[in-house]
C-alpha cells in the first residue's frame, strides 16, 4: 500500500487500540510519503514515548515537517515550545501562521498576547482578518448541508 492518507488513518486506528508500535510503523511510512498529519502524529509519539523512546530532537523534527506542510496544530505546538523557551517573537510568528490557517486556539493566544502588549493592534487585526478569511474559505453549501444532515 502506497497511499499515505490510508496509512496514516490505519496508524491512528492502531494508536487508538494502544498498539503504538504498529502505529509508529504506519505513521513512519506515511510520513516518508509526505503526509503532514503523519509527521504530526510521529511528533506526539516521540513526545509521549509511545512505541518509541522519548526523543525531543525527533519530536521537533516531525513537528517542524508538519508545520512546514501546513498543519495548523503543529504550528501551534511550535509556538508553545518557542514561547516556553522565551522566544516570544518566534512564538507570535507561528501563532500568526496558524491563525491564518483557521486555527482557533492560535487566534485566542494572539488575543492574549495583544492584551498584554506583546503584539500590536495592527498585527492582531491582520491575524484576525486572516483567520476569518480561512474560515470563510472552508465554507461551502455542501459542507453546510453535511452539518445539517449530521454527517
Amino acid at each position: 500500500m502506497n497511499d499515505p492518507v490510508a496509512m496514516c488513518h490505519e496508524g491512528s486506528e492502531q494508536y487508538e487500540k494502544g498498539d503504538y508500535s504498529s502505529a509508529f510503523q504506519y505513521f513512519t511510512k506515511a510520513a516518508e510519503l509526505g503526509d503532514v498529519e503523519a509527521h504530526y502524529k510521529l511528533s506526539i509519539l516521540y513526545q509521549e514515548g509511545h512505541g518509541v523512546e522519548k526523543d525531543r530532537g525527533k519530536q521537533m523534527h516531525h513537528l517542524e515537517q508538519a508545520a512546514i506542510g501546513g498543519h495548523p496544530s503543529a504550528r501551534f505546538s511550535l509556538a508553545c515550545s518557542e514561547g516556553g523557551n522565551g522566544r516570544h517573537d518566534r512564538a507570535v510568528k507561528h501563532l500568526t501562521i496558524a491563525a491564518n490557517l483557521g486555527h482557533d486556539q492560535s487566534l485566542d493566544s494572539l488575543k492574549r498576547h495583544f492584551k498584554i502588549g506583546l503584539i500590536s493592534k495592527e498585527d492582531f487585526a491582520s491575524a484576525l482578518r486572516g483567520h476569518q478569511a480561512a474560515i470563510d474559505a472552508m465554507k461551502s453549501p455542501q459542507r453546510k448541508a453535511a452539518e445539517i444532515a449530521g454527517v
